[in-house]
This record gives C-alpha cells, structure tokens and sequence, in this order.
C-alpha cells in the first residue's frame, strides 16, 4: 500500500510551524528574562549593597587615578 506524496508536505508543513511556534517562543522567554534582568538590575541598584558597591568602585577608580602621578609605584636602587 503506497502512501500519498501529499502527507510528506503536511508532515514538513506541521514541522515548519512547530518550529516558528519554537522561535516565538523562545522570543518571549528571551524578552522576558530580559525584562526581569533589567528590573533585578535597578532593584540592586538602588539597594544599600548596591549603592556601597558603587561607592566602592568610583573610590578605587579615583585611587587609580590619583596614584598614576608620573612616578613608578614601585622604585629599584642598585647598590646603597
């Protein structure tokens, strides 16, 4: 008993949308898990462990900075 050639373009027409549906999908839960990152993000942010974490960076940043005053950190003497 021989098939009909049709079902083999339903089969692939069935495949195709259960793909496009697969990458819709996977859109939203990107979108989302973006979203909530985001919101994650600006919660830390204005947290108090978030704020000390910002201070503590822009103080590094600046010692960085400061320290870089033309002169070596560390100074080498042959002899003495």
């Amino acid at each position: 008993m021989g098939q009909c050639p049709c079902f083999g373009s339903v089969k692939a027409a069935e495949q195709e949308r259960r793909e496009e549906a697969d990458r819709r999908e996977s859109q939203d839960a990107r979108a989302k898990a973006a979203e909530a990152a985001q919101r994650r993000q600006q919660e830390y942010e204005k947290s108090a462990a978030g704020r000390a974490a910002k201070a503590q960076m822009k103080a590094m940043k600046e010692s960085k900075t400061s320290n870089q005053g033309g002169e070596p950190v560390l100074k080498w003497q042959m002899g003495s």
